[in-house]
């Protein structure tokens, strides 16, 4: 393991996600009716509630508008969801007047250019394996898996494994 991802992952209070490409496989499915579905993966759910029961707060930064979003957002208690907003270093900055957090106590997990400007500000700005070329060059890490196929857990289990949090998360379900 990487130590100073380990050292920023010590600092996070705020793990943001997106959701396209980072808690989906960045499939969108539209059907006839004119709604859409997406596909979540229930190991990143797994991971974000074991996150947020160690006392890290999330949110979920989205440039669309989708039920779908909110419905998983609502089922895993995710508090702060703000969607179709494109400019997200705008509401990254709304969302630590609000916490009263710095830019190094902040995580975020992007896949495409429009999480770019949130990962080079943020303490630890982590990239999905399949994001694209340039984001992941400026990423200060790049998770294994992909998106959709349990990089959000990986992600997770990195910041609880950097605060000393992952064995106590894992043992619970002992």
């Amino acid at each position: 393991m990487d130590q100073s991802l380990l050292a920023r992952a010590s600092r996070i209070k705020l793990a943001i996600f997106d959701v396209d490409g980072v808690l989906t496989d960045g499939r969108l499915y539209f059907l006839e009716d004119g709604s859409e579905m997406k596909a979540f993966n229930t190991l990143d759910g797994q991971g974000i509630k074991m996150l947020m029961a160690s006392g890290v707060k999330t949110a979920i930064i989205s440039g669309r508008n989708s039920p779908a979003t909110e419905r998983r957002a609502r089922n895993l208690g995710i508090p702060y969801v703000y969607q179709g907003r494109e400019d997200k270093l705008a509401v990254l900055d709304e969302l630590l007047g609000v916490l009263g957090l710095s830019y190094e106590q902040v995580a975020h997990l992007g896949d495409d250019l429009p999480d770019l400007p949130v990962i080079r500000r943020v303490g630890l700005g982590m990239a999905v394996a399949n994001a694209a070329d340039f984001v992941r060059q400026h990423a200060h890490g790049v998770t294994q898996a992909k998106g959709g196929e349990g990089a959000a857990r990986e992600y997770c289990e990195l910041i609880l494994r950097g605060q000393g949090n992952l064995d106590a998360a894992l043992n619970h379900y002992l």
